[in-house]
This record gives structure tokens, C-alpha cells and sequence, in this order.
């Protein structure tokens, strides 16, 4: 669960996000968000360039029968344990400069799995720390992530990917280290 500033995305007097179902419980609503981004999932995912609009473009995607702001930056300070994640004053601007450091890395074309492997652990953890959704941004990246592989030349196995090991690394890379990220990455895409 964020920890949010009086959080206009909430039910009053509750940490719930007001969805498109009305749901009032934090169970109906997770598994309601879960039914229908797997669904999203399943379909075919909006077309784009690997731009900031794009990355916008798949969080609506995923996101748009759940919450009425999916696609959207979200406008109030958030955290998660000690992480703070950028101010929402800074994410359009810290969005620019992560998706233009990925244009000038050519979007990681032409690199061996390994090299791969780090640079996109440094991009995941740019927009990890980013956050510029105020729910979803997870599934985003891991969904961003594989399309990302997949035109840089690599696939990624996500039957693979253990949720525990995954948080682990991403905290870690949130803290500066991104050696486990870069290792997660680099067994996926083995």
C-alpha cells in the first residue's frame, strides 16, 4: 500500500481508489483490478514508438475499465515504506529525460543479453523511482519491459519472473543497486 497526502484518488475517509465499479473494499477492488488488466492484457497492446507516449498509451490500455484517470500522471506526492517517488510537479519532466536517454541508447539495439540486461535494469530503475502513475506502474513497466526486449532483439520469459525476488531487486536498484535488476533481467531474457 502507497502512503499518499490526503489522497483525492481515495474513497473518503479511506485508502481505497475510487474505481469504475464503485467498489468500496480493497479486496473487491484488487481482485476486480486484477480481472480486468489481465483481460487488457490479453489484447493486443497500443502501437508506439518506445516513447513517454506510448509508455502513457499501455497504462491506459491496461488500466482504462478500472480507473478513470488510467494513462494519466498522477498529481499528488506518494510513497512506499522509506521510498518517496518524484514529486508530481517533476514527472512529465524526469519522463522526458529517462525516454530520451532510451532514444539515444538506440532503445537498447544491438547489445548482448548481459549488456541488455544493465541497461534496461537502469531504465527500470529511472521509472521505478519515477513512478508517474498513482497505481499500476508495476504492471506497466514489466509490460513496457517486454516490448522493450522485444525490439531490441531479446525475448523475455516471464514465467520466469518470482514477485519476491523481483520486489527485492527493485528496491534495491531504488536504492542505488542495480546489480540484482540487471541479473533478473539478463535469466529472463536467457
Amino acid at each position: 500500500m502507497y502512503d499518499a497526502e490526503r489522497d483525492p484518488y481515495c474513497y473518503p475517509s479511506s485508502d481505497v481508489l475510487k474505481n469504475k465499479a464503485g467498489l468500496t473494499t480493497a479486496r473487491a477492488l484488487e481482485r476486480f483490478e486484477m480481472a480486468m488488466t489481465f483481460a487488457r492484457s490479453e489484447e493486443p497492446l497500443p502501437n508506439g514508438r518506445l516513447s513517454v507516449r506510448h509508455y502513457r498509451a499501455i497504462h491506459r490500455h491496461l488500466f482504462q475499465d478500472v480507473y478513470s484517470w488510467a494513462g494519466r500522471y498522477r498529481t499528488i506526492r506518494i510513497s512506499k515504506g522509506d521510498s518517496v517517488f518524484c514529486y508530481p510537479e517533476n514527472i512529465a519532466a524526469q519522463m522526458t529525460r529517462v525516454f530520451d536517454w532510451l532514444k539515444d541508447q538506440d532503445f537498447l539495439r544491438g547489445r548482448e543479453t548481459v549488456d541488455f540486461a544493465e541497461d534496461a535494469a537502469h531504465f527500470l530503475a529511472e521509472l521505478n523511482a519515477i513512478h508517474p502513475f498513482r497505481e499500476g506502474n508495476g504492471r506497466t513497466q514489466l509490460t513496457f519491459l517486454t516490448l522493450l526486449a522485444a525490439a531490441a532483439g531479446h525475448g523475455l520469459d516471464l514465467d520466469k519472473l518470482d514477485p519476491i525476488v523481483t520486489l527485492g531487486a527493485m528496491i534495491a536498484s531504488f536504492n542505488g543497486d542495480e546489480t540484482d535488476l540487471a541479473g533478473l533481467i539478463a535469466d529472463l531474457a536467457a
